[in-house]
């Protein structure tokens, strides 16, 4: 197992972060860089390390200083459209810590690194103090995507249930602790 350290983003940091979130962005999710969903990737500071209530977390290896992982967490609930208005009026910007950005590349999976990283977004979430829930949306397309986010949390909404399809998205709230 190699070993990693978990801790919040520096800018020294966001190039290495940066490099993470776009290869997962080409590679798992097949869509590239997309301004309307990607644009927090580009400003990663003006997006995580700049607002009090946002942050972003890096496993970063001990031996090679290289960022293995990410998980950001920001302060803006969910949108309508494109998400389904009861999911945007149930997880209202301000109170909702939506968790963001959990990518870990190959190299470096099942290492337990996504799991830390949460866990270390939602006690951010509890210190913070004004947030009631944590909410994320996942593809489910994305191998190995939404087993992790059932292990941890609750499905509030599958859009693959709905007429259509929706997005295909599937919305969770995971506990806080």
């Amino acid at each position: 197992m190699r070993d990693y350290c978990i801790r919040t983003a520096t800018p020294d940091d966001l190039d290495g972060a940066r490099s993470v979130m776009l290869d997962t962005v080409y590679r798992d999710f097949g869509t590239g860089y997309v301004p309307r969903w990607h644009r927090d990737v580009i400003d990663l500071h003006g997006a995580y390390l700049a607002p009090a209530r946002h942050t972003l977390l890096v496993a970063v290896g001990r031996r090679d200083g290289r960022v293995a992982a990410t998980a950001a967490l920001d302060s803006r609930g969910p949108v309508h459209p494109p998400n389904p208005r009861h999911i945007a009026e149930r997880y209202p910007s301000g109170e909702t810590a939506q968790l963001r950005r959990v990518y870990v590349r190959p190299e470096d999976r099942r290492q337990g690194l996504a799991r830390r990283l949460v866990g270390g977004l939602l006690d951010f979430a509890v210190a913070d103090g004004g947030y009631r829930s944590a909410y994320l949306h996942t593809d489910p397309a994305v191998p190995g995507a939404e087993a992790f986010w059932r292990s941890l949390g609750k499905a509030v909404h599958d859009e693959r249930e709905e007429a259509g399809g929706g997005q295909g998205i599937v919305h969770f709230e995971v506990p806080l602790p």
